[in-house]
């Protein structure tokens, strides 16, 4: 399989990398990201850093990907998208770029890479990483971060019936976790631990979320909608080797 990570420096994205390097079944991952990186250390005995490929886009082409980017993507069986601004940073960030990162680019990269994939292995599996709170329906808009919610439930839609409008070619899952805790995340697990108990988000292991998105593009989703107690369920199941 010829994997695409959206996403080539944030937290799950080289979890995801990391995984990929040591899956005998992954044979090249290509990184898209706004500046090169070098493949995680920690990718096991079996990990295969000749399979990894870091690209880097111009901020200006996130959404008109140069044809030699194009070239790189060709081919490719799957890809799993991490970019997005995150919760607390989306307060902060112009709202026209919180757009951008969290709806606009990936629906041109599904396009995309659907246009690009392997013909001789449909279907093309995307996974689109949102979060708990994001809301499909406007109507259903919360009080906190409202207007982030509608607009990463507006991605999700809009990803969802890409899928459904290619008739079998393409198929995605949206992955939907609460607080994801991992090694080295000491702030995180702390302000997780918060969450959890006051505002009574789930939690999740990056190792767990990464194993889930990788089983599903690899062997397909159990849905297209993939909440976190089920991806701590199918992620620990795959880590434990019962999946």
């Amino acid at each position: 399989m010829k994997l695409i990570v959206g996403g080539s420096t944030g937290f799950v994205a080289t979890e995801i990398i990391r995984q990929a390097i040591s899956n005998p079944a992954i044979t090249s991952i290509i990184a898209l990201g706004r500046r090169q990186v070098s493949p995680p250390v920690a990718s096991g005995p079996d990990g295969d850093l000749t399979k990894f490929k870091s690209l880097i886009i111009p901020d200006a082409a996130w959404e008109d990907y140069p044809d030699a980017i194009k070239n790189e993507l060709s081919g490719a069986n799957a890809c799993i998208w991490t970019i997005a601004v995150t919760p607390s940073k989306s307060r902060s960030t112009p709202w026209e770029t919180v757009v951008k990162a969290c709806r606009d680019y990936a629906t041109y990269a599904l396009k995309t890479m659907a246009e690009l994939a392997d013909k001789e292995s449909k279907p093309f599996r995307f996974v689109y990483v949102s979060g708990v709170n994001a809301v499909r329906d406007p109507a259903k808009k919360p009080f906190l971060l409202g207007d982030y919610c509608v607009l990463r439930g507006e991605a999700e839609n809009l990803v969802l019936e890409f899928a459904k409008e290619s008739k079998g070619d393409v198929e995605v899952a949206v992955a939907k976790p609460g607080i994801i805790s991992g090694p080295g995340r000491v702030m995180g697990l702390l302000r997780g631990v918060f969450l959890h108990s006051i505002v009574g988000l789930p939690s999740i292991g990056v190792d767990q979320i990464t194993a889930t998105m990788i089983h599903g593009v690899l062997h397909g989703f159990e849905s297209d909608t993939l909440l976190n107690d089920d991806m701590v369920r199918i992620g620990q199941g795959v880590l434990d080797g019962r999946l």
